[in-house]
């Protein structure tokens, strides 16, 4: 079958779709790989250029990402069986005294769409949740979010932390957020600074050296 099809029912956002075609291409004895790279990844990348240029809005993201889950939720079991290796493991959170979580949900979401394995500590992260969870999981990248201006030294505060436990150059920092700016994410000594989801896939992309997934 034509894994391209299952790309095009995740961006129109037909859930039932694209669990009906992740079940076939299962059936027809295609890898979960495949299934992921080929069909639900240039998928979400779709839906992250088409966010980014201002075509697709938050609604419309949110129903793409329920209908990648749909695929998702059906191939991550199988993942060990088939040896299957994500391109990157993130650790993600909103850090201490910050407890929103619309935006780093959605990054969240866009980074597995992209073929990453995200470890999502939640809200309230402090400095010390970070340093472990990195320590835990050997993640390659630390993502914070924060979207009150009175959280945001608890970024600088989590870097420090890392640079402390000796995992500062082992780990890239990505930092976003309504209120922050690449200004303020150079004052901190992040890796990298995204204003938006989409965006912070490509960062991430780009701090790991992995080249910007194809349509």
């Amino acid at each position: 079958m034509d894994l391209m099809e299952m790309a095009a029912s995740l961006i129109e956002g037909d859930a039932p779709s694209v669990k009906e075609l992740t079940e076939k291409a299962l059936a027809e004895g295609i890898e979960p790989a495949r299934i992921v790279n080929e069909g639900l990844i240039p998928g979400m990348s779709e839906v992250g250029r088409r966010f980014k240029a201002g075509e697709f809005y938050l609604p419309e993201v949110l129903i793409a990402a329920r209908a990648m889950h749909a695929g998702l939720d059906i191939v991550k079991p199988l993942f060990s069986r088939y040896d299957f290796k994500p391109v990157g493991t993130v650790v993600l959170g909103t850090v201490k005294g910050d407890l929103h979580d619309i935006g780093k949900n959605l990054v969240g979401m866009m980074l597995e769409g992209a073929g990453f394995e995200v470890i999502d500590l939640g809200v309230d992260v402090s400095p010390d949740k970070f340093v472990e969870a990195v320590k835990e999981r050997r993640s390659h990248v630390v993502a914070m979010s924060a979207l009150l201006t009175t959280t945001m030294p608890s970024m600088k505060a989590t870097i420090e932390a890392l640079k402390e436990a000796g995992l500062q150059g082992e780990v890239k920092v990505l930092v976003g957020g309504a209120p922050l700016t690449q200004r303020y994410a150079d004052e901190i000594r992040a890796d990298g600074y995204a204003p938006d989801a989409a965006s912070a896939v490509d960062k991430a992309r780009e701090l790991l050296g992995i080249p910007p997934a194809t349509k």
